[in-house]
């Protein structure tokens, strides 16, 4: 498996849209793209933190060189209109294979 991480910062007031485009965004990309889906994270300092599992780098790769684009663009929109920052090209801030899951999906 392998994972990308993401930040972005976004506009005091949005964070609610900016969370539900999110979710819609994540659900499409997961469809098209055969990614395992995502979590979204909040860290201390206000950025919005993704943690995204894909199948292998491979098909991570190829999804990034397609910029994930999918064809909604009210979704599309409703994310870039609440984002006030985040890396450049929109790169991931960590690309790590996973070596071993301890993670306990549910109780």
């Amino acid at each position: 498996m392998f994972v990308a991480v993401y930040w972005w910062r976004v506009h005091p007031g949005k964070e609610e849209q900016f969370r539900k485009a999110w979710h819609r965004g994540t659900e499409l990309i997961t469809e098209i793209y055969g990614s395992y889906g995502s979590r979204l994270h909040r860290a201390r300092d206000g950025r919005f933190v993704g943690y995204a599992e894909w199948p292998d780098e491979a098909t991570w790769r190829a999804a990034f060189g397609r910029k994930m684009v999918y064809d909604d663009p009210e979704t599309r929109a409703a994310f870039i209109d609440a984002i006030a920052e985040t890396p450049t090209d929109a790169e991931p801030i960590f690309t790590m294979t996973v070596v071993d899951d301890l993670l306990i999906r549910s109780r």
